[in-house]
């Protein structure tokens, strides 16, 4: 088992620094969508209160994707610090550099993540 280059790690590690500050600002920018809709029905219509509902589960949506991402990298960048980051976690092998780049918290390798070895 050869090893990532040292520079392509420290490479993935800023892209994944980039994508949690990036997922931090719009979690801060959309906790206002997130937020209990009020249903007075003197100020607002039935169609304006399901709009409204309907952002709402949207928003809450959204950011459970994006609790799940910064997760994800985080543990990536544990990972990193542990020195065991690019390694399957299914067979234990190298993670092509490519599918790295396309994803820096990926944790297996193409053939597990399909399932081709089960």
């Amino acid at each position: 088992m050869s090893e990532l280059p040292k520079s392509l790690i420290e490479k993935l590690s800023d892209q994944i620094s980039l994508e949690l500050e990036d997922l931090r600002r719009l979690a801060e920018s959309s906790v206002e969508d997130r937020q209990s809709v009020e249903l007075d029905q003197q100020r607002f219509g039935r169609l304006s209160r399901v709009d409204a509902l309907q952002g709402q589960a949207m928003a809450i949506a959204s950011g459970n994707r994006r609790d799940l991402r910064i997760t994800s990298l985080r543990a990536a960048l544990d990972r990193i610090g542990k020195g065991e980051y690019g390694y399957c976690a299914g067979c234990d092998e190298l993670i092509a550099t490519k599918r790295l780049e396309v994803d820096p918290a990926a944790l297996r390798c193409v053939s597990c993540a399909s399932g081709k070895d089960r």
